[in-house]
């Protein structure tokens, strides 16, 4: 008799499709660390590719004067290891609105097949008091066409 708790079963791996923002990036031969794979840190930079891409795309335009988005936390699942040379698929999406904050949901995939899967938890900040602020009306209307469906 095994006295363990039964493990959680694990969620299926994100798809490409599933991310209404996608971006394609090299793996670079900086990327890698000693054990000649891309290291951990670096899944965090292609994150922020394609986080970055999506909020300066022109169709996005979430700026609101007097205010920013800064990120307060990031949960990265490594799934996968990634090799040089190559290129990474980075899928990107809102998860949720929360009162000051919002989510991002994105993954990282090498030839269709996701290597990493990550959460960033953003908020909005107003920029004289540096203190969080309720998110407006317009960021989230702007913000809505990138939300994920069914994630």
């Amino acid at each position: 008799m095994n006295d363990q708790p039964a493990r959680p079963a694990r969620k299926p791996a994100p798809q490409l499709a599933e991310y209404p923002h996608r971006v394609t990036d090299n793996i670079r031969f900086g990327d890698l660390d000693p054990q000649g794979h891309v290291n951990q840190a670096m899944f965090l930079t292609y994150f922020e590719t394609g986080r970055v891409a999506m909020f300066r795309n022109k169709d996005l335009g979430i700026g609101v004067p007097g205010l920013t988005f800064v990120m307060v936390r990031m949960e990265v699942d490594y799934i996968k290891e990634l090799n040089w040379p190559g290129t990474v698929d980075i899928g990107t999406g809102v998860a949720s609105f929360g009162r000051s904050s919002f989510k991002v949901s994105q993954a990282i995939f090498r030839d269709g097949v996701c290597a990493s899967a990550g959460q960033a938890t953003l908020v909005c900040m107003d920029i004289k008091t540096r203190k969080a602020t309720p998110l407006p009306e317009e960021a989230i209307a702007r913000l809505s066409p990138w939300k994920l469906q069914g994630v």
